[in-house]
């Protein structure tokens, strides 16, 4: 068989396709709308390591339906770039001196080059840098329309702190207890922030991820990090017989979405930050709650939610008077409550709350139940401390006028009553924060307002947005990357930079030294795609309403919760603002498997299992690699690299070039139509079938059956002695979106001049996809005794009647007894005995 020459073969294709700019995107109106389609890879970060075989998993896939939507008429928008902001290349810049735009630049080229490798049908004129003052330009001007809207403000906030990065970290980026990055543990420092009001997007986040067609498992994490929740505020009195507190009305106001437990809180609790510690901890608890504050937080969010953790707490020496009943309860602080979620104060009710339950163990407290799990009984005592924690509804108990309601009445009931006395209401939370936007870095885009105190004096506040005219605003030189570990970034040092004048006081002003998370560039970038040379505006209108929004979006799901709701949210600002003409901006998402080492474990090089696709691309090429990622299984499910399987695929790729030296267009028969060439009706029917199944598979992304259908297909043309030209072309097209060089190459060996991305993609004949004659498969307790042929829809009634008269099949059935036949038409037939 002749070795298929793909070290020749690949590169002329690449630079062919490079010239003539073939896959380059115009919004051309002669396409309708439901002939358009934007499909998006998420963008890499270029890493120093380069590619590896994960990154060509998703592209393959996108590539191979967008060739397959381009030859069945569709105008097709395929673009790449670099998310190229991060934290990596400025710990280089810190470790030796390399400024972070030369190591970013280098890593771009090398990811490029890489990605070109590999064939992708991108439109390469559209390649964004998020890096490049010309796109960041604009990711600052996003920020300025945030800032104008009152959602982008200025705060000091505990947040979670890297002491290794030496940086704030969003919650989102936190797994474990550890930086997401470095792997350090997290801890927390209070600190000066810019941060982005995420929240009040909260139930419009929520109630669109219905209409999405995204994988529910995203969907569902979504839906957990926005966290709503239905329950009532309910306002707490301080008790004030403290001669220290004399005079002064405190209220402490808690979010619950148990109001019908009420009668049940015995004690409450602050997070240590809440700005009532202070007031309310008397002389006697202040060393000691002082100590307890330190301690706290030295603790990331995730150590002190941790339901496994030993419970700690301290008492301020206060009390707070339970609104439902009078009684006095004390109030503890303990770390096991966030100042982050609801008010930062609850009411404990350990009877029907785990984590309130171990505290009062912990800490001797009453506990006091109020729902019973059965229906209450007249004149019986519930007086009695409950052996276990309950936290399931049930009937409410001890808690007076509501005895006896089930939990759902009571719930309404106790709400109306608190709203009635004008000491609470309904309310609706979410566990959603405000999305801690800013970074101590440098490498990231600087953030577009300035610090002035005359503004702050006349005008009430001294931060001042620059004048859009002024954009972008670009990162100095610096001698030092250093992060200050203070809470300032190493912009902070540069005083030429950081002095300059208001502009609109023309006075003396700070610029904002923080700078934005990696976050941000990738949070609009899809539309920066959509007209990237553009000076005057992110994206003109009528190029927004051409394309967007995205109809299908491939990536990993660890970008679940992360990018995509940061994604959300500014897009649905923009649509607030007239800059977009959709409120979602990817209407259709998939998540590929990860590719697992050949020891079926994540690839690292700490484990020695990575594979490199550049040695694969040079011992096998291109093609080969494409072909094998796309044919290990379905795209969403996880799979194991196995070389073996590569292999496999390469001799596929070589018997197609082996088939392709069949065809002479000298040769009459190889010229025949369908209608007059000696073929087998059966081949031909092969041929539509093949078609069909292809054009399925490829549609809906399933491109590991149609690869075993065009195998199939395959086998067959290779037992012919003489290739007709219309058995062979059909497969060359298809084979041309999976294996684009060897497509191109057996195209123009057919005598085409045309690249095969320009070709028609093959139709079918329905009525030849359909079999008349059906080999039934018998079995007997599931072996295979013997097969018989027959007409296709055969009933069941007749192939199990045929079934046991077959010589193969009878012996089997001798001295035994028939238990039942299960038939399957047009299959199979299994005869179960015993």
């Amino acid at each position: 068989m002749a070795k298929y020459p793909f070290e020749e073969i690949e590169p002329k294709w690449q630079k062919y396709w490079e010239k003539h700019k073939s896959f380059k995107a115009e919004e051309d109106p002669a396409f309708p709308k439901d002939k358009r389609s934007y499909v998006l890879d998420m963008f890499p970060y270029p890493s120093a390591q380069g590619l590896h075989v994960g990154h060509p998993e998703g592209y393959t896939a996108t590539d191979i339906y967008c060739r397959y939507l381009r030859m069945n008429g569709f105008n097709v928008l395929h673009p790449m770039g670099f998310d190229a902001f991060g934290l990596p290349a400025e710990n280089y810049a810190i470790k030796t001196g390399t400024h972070p735009a030369v190591t970013t630049a280098a890593n771009i080229n090398k990811f490029r080059s890489q990605i070109k490798s590999l064939g992708f049908s991108y439109d390469w004129d559209r390649e964004v840098d998020t890096s490049s003052a010309e796109y960041y330009k604009w990711t600052q001007w996003i920020f300025l329309q945030l800032f104008k809207k009152g959602l982008a403000y200025e705060a000091e906030s505990p947040i979670n702190w890297c002491p290794s990065c030496k940086t704030g970290l969003a919650n989102e980026e936190v797994k474990d207890g550890l930086c997401d990055r470095c792997g350090a543990k997290v801890t927390r420092k209070r600190i000066r922030q810019w941060i982005l009001k995420i929240t009040a997007y909260a139930e419009r986040l929520l109630a669109d991820l219905d209409g999405l067609d995204w994988p529910e498992p995203v969907k569902l994490m979504q839906r957990n990090w926005i966290g709503k929740s239905e329950g009532a505020n309910v306002v707490f009195k301080v008790d004030t017989a403290d001669p220290d507190k004399k005079g002064e009305d405190l209220f402490i106001e808690i979010y619950t979405t148990r109001p019908d437990t009420l009668f049940g809180a015995t004690y409450m609790v602050l997070s240590p930050e809440h700005p009532l510690v202070e007031k309310i901890t008397t002389v006697e608890q202040k060393s000691a709650v002082n100590a307890y504050i330190e301690s706290a937080a030295r603790k990331s969010d995730l150590e002190r939610t941790d339901l496994a953790k030993e419970k700690t707490g301290v008492f301020s020496g206060a009390y707070a008077i339970n609104p439902v009943n009078d009684k006095k309860i004390p109030i503890w602080i303990a770390d096991y409550v966030l100042i982050s979620y609801g008010t930062g104060a609850i009411m404990a009710v350990p009877a029907h709350d785990e984590r309130d339950w171990d505290f009062a163990k912990a800490f001797n407290l009453p506990i006091i139940l109020v729902v019973s799990s059965d229906k209450p009984e007249a004149g019986k005592d519930y007086s009695a401390e409950p052996a276990e924690c309950t936290v399931a509804d049930g009937w409410t108990v001890n808690s007076g006028q509501f005895d006896g309601l089930p939990t759902s009445e009571t719930k309404l009931k106790v709400t109306a009553w608190l709203e009635e006395k004008n000491i609470g209401k309904k309310a609706i939370n979410y566990k959603l924060r405000d999305w801690i936007f800013s970074r101590q870095r440098y490498w990231g885009e600087p953030i577009p307002v300035v610090h002035c105190e005359k503004c702050g004096k006349d005008h009430g506040s001294p931060i001042v947005p620059l004048d859009e005219k002024d954009l972008p605003l670009r990162l100095p030189e610096v001698t030092s990357y250093t992060p200050t570990g203070t809470g300032e970034s190493p912009l902070a040092g540069i005083t030429g930079w950081v002095n300059t004048t208001c502009p609109v006081c023309g006075g003396p002003a700070k610029r904002e030294t923080n700078t934005m998370p990696q976050w941000a560039g990738s949070c609009w970038y899809y539309l920066r795609y959509l007209d990237p040379h553009n000076p005057d505006v992110f994206a003109a209108k009528d190029k927004v309403e051409y394309w967007a929004p995205v109809d299908l979006y491939v990536g990993g799901a660890e970008h679940a919760v992360l990018h995509l709701l940061y994604s959300r949210f500014w897009h649905k600002v923009l649509y607030d603002l007239g800059l977009v003409n959709t409120v979602e901006p990817f209407q259709r998402l998939i998540n590929q498997g990860m590719i697992l080492g050949e020891d079926n474990q994540k690839m690292s090089k700490s484990r020695g299992n990575v594979i490199n696709p550049d040695d694969i691309v040079k011992n096998y090429g291109a093609d080969s690699m494409r072909m094998y990622e796309m044919f290990m299984g379905p795209l969403e499910v996880s799979k194991p690299w196995i070389t073996a399987g590569l292999i496999g695929v390469s001799r596929f790729l070589e018997r197609l070039w082996a088939i392709g030296e069949k065809y002479d267009p000298a040769d009459p028969d190889c010229l025949a139509d369908e209608n007059k060439a000696p073929i087998p009706e059966d081949l031909v029917k092969l041929l539509h079938k093949t078609v069909k199944k292809v054009s399925a598979d490829t549609a809906s992304l399933n491109f590991n059956t149609a690869i075993s259908q065009m195998m199939i297909y395959s086998n067959e043309l290779a037992k012919l002695e003489t290739l007709p030209r219309f058995l062979w072309e059909p497969l060359v097209i298809m084979v041309s979106a999976y294996a684009p060089h060897l497509g191109e190459e057996l195209w123009e060996e057919l005598g085409h001049k045309e690249s095969v991305s320009k070709a028609v993609w093959p139709s079918y004949d329905e009525k030849l996809t359909v079999d008349s004659e059906a080999t039934i498969v018998v079995q007997v307790n599931g072996k295979i005794r013997d097969k018989f042929t027959t007409a296709a829809g055969t009933s069941k009634e007749e192939l199990e009647k045929t079934a046991r008269e077959m010589p193969g099949v009878q012996k089997w059935l001798e001295g035994q007894t028939v238990v039942k036949v299960i038939a399957v038409q047009d299959k199979l037939v299994n005869i179960v005995v015993k």
